[in-house]
């Protein structure tokens, strides 16, 4: 079983977030590589943030 865990960002460490996993996850399309998975990620991110 998996352990969650919950943290709390302002603004701008969310924004920041938000643009690092988007860079890796262009890293990872030049690449070749599957992007389900920061996908996943960057959805749960943004919809947390939007509240």
């Amino acid at each position: 079983m998996s352990k969650k865990v919950k943290m709390k960002f302002t603004d701008f460490e969310c924004n920041l977030l938000v643009n690092g996993m988007n860079e890796f996850r262009n890293m990872l399309l030049s690449e070749g590589l599957p992007t389900e998975d920061v996908d996943d990620l960057l959805i749960k991110i943004i919809d947390k943030s939007e509240k």
